[in-house]
């Protein structure tokens, strides 16, 4: 089969020319081997890189027939590069990596392998996260198992390191969401799946382009994009909350009526104010997130729009 290799790109022209090394030395094995086809490809896609990122990509792809590279009109995310990347891609199937080449592509031929035997989504799968800081070995525990409590259906460990087959890319076309959130997406085309484990590697060169307010930005995703859950634990707050209000109501006028006890406190005033105040502006909130993305997905903009391309390959459907 032909193998395509999508690599999203944001400011990597530290890693850039060893990563693509790397994997066409990769493609190369595997076609000897007779794993893959000898034309089989590497898809650079630049999202709106600040650096010489594109110059690069350019002058990779004028080195090497396999090499394509696709600049977008400006930064889109990680997550909408990389599906502008896996829509163009021509492959019978496509494998996407990050630049930085922290997932092991020694697995790739056990990628092949299992999509060879029927399956056509093969995730890679984190074997351990002891390379990870404690802060976020420990976040990442707690993040998938909210997940799981809200009814979200995700691999744990599991990044963007996965093979999808041409029919499995069909059907995520079909998929128009601006809020885009492919490690929860993925997972929901249904298809044959199975994991391939592998240990993360230290990063080539450069720095994570995932900051922690990125990071939450996608958690945030994952959550409000996959489940409603947080919509009705609000309702239920709600309705709990009015509840003991109305039982409290009920106790004020008895004392009010029934007993000379009826001094009015300060406490008894403020708290119940302060603490319904921060209920209802924190249900505002979460409230309005949901709204936000409703907003943006009503609109039906374009997720990216592609400025120019290395090659004049026709996209794939």
């Amino acid at each position: 089969m032909r193998l395509s290799v999508v690599i999203p790109c944001y400011n990597e022209e530290a890693v850039l020319a060893e990563c693509v090394l790397q994997v066409r030395q990769l493609l190369d094995a595997l076609a000897a081997k007779g794993k893959i086809t000898p034309d089989s490809n590497l898809w650079l896609v630049d999202d709106g890189s600040r650096d010489s990122t594109w110059n690069l990509i350019e002058t990779l792809a004028g080195q090497h027939a396999n090499v394509i590279g696709v600049k977008l009109s400006r930064n889109r995310g990680h997550q909408h590069a990389l599906l502008a990347g896996l829509m163009s891609a021509d492959g019978d199937a496509v494998i996407s990596l990050d630049a930085d080449l922290q997932d092991d592509i020694a697995v790739v031929e056990e990628m092949i392998d299992a999509h060879v035997a029927g399956f056509e989504v093969v995730f890679g799968v984190r074997r351990s996260r002891v390379k990870d800081t404690v802060f976020k070995r420990w976040t990442a525990r707690r993040y998938y198992a909210l997940l799981r409590v809200l009814g979200v259906d995700m691999v744990p460990d599991h990044a963007d390191f996965r093979l999808l087959g041409r029919a499995a890319l069909r059907a995520l076309a079909e998929y128009p969401e601006t809020n885009l959130f492919l490690r929860g997406l993925i997972p929901q085309l249904g298809f044959r799946t199975t994991r391939v484990l592998y240990d993360r590697q230290l990063r080539l060169a450069g720095t994570t382009k995932y900051s922690l307010a990125r990071m939450l930005g996608l958690g945030i995703d994952g959550i409000t994009s996959f489940s409603a859950v947080p919509l009705r634990v609000i309702a239920a707050t709600g309705a709990l909350l009015f509840l003991l209000s109305m039982g409290v109501s009920v106790w004020v006028l008895g004392v009010k009526l029934f007993t000379d006890h009826a001094a009015p406190g300060w406490a008894s005033t403020t708290l119940p104010i302060y603490a319904l105040g921060g209920v209802q502006l924190l249900s505002l909130g979460l409230v309005g997130e949901y709204v936000a993305k409703i907003y943006a997905e009503v609109k039906r903009r374009p997720r990216y729009i592609i400025e120019r391309m290395t090659s004049d390959r026709v996209v794939a459907p």
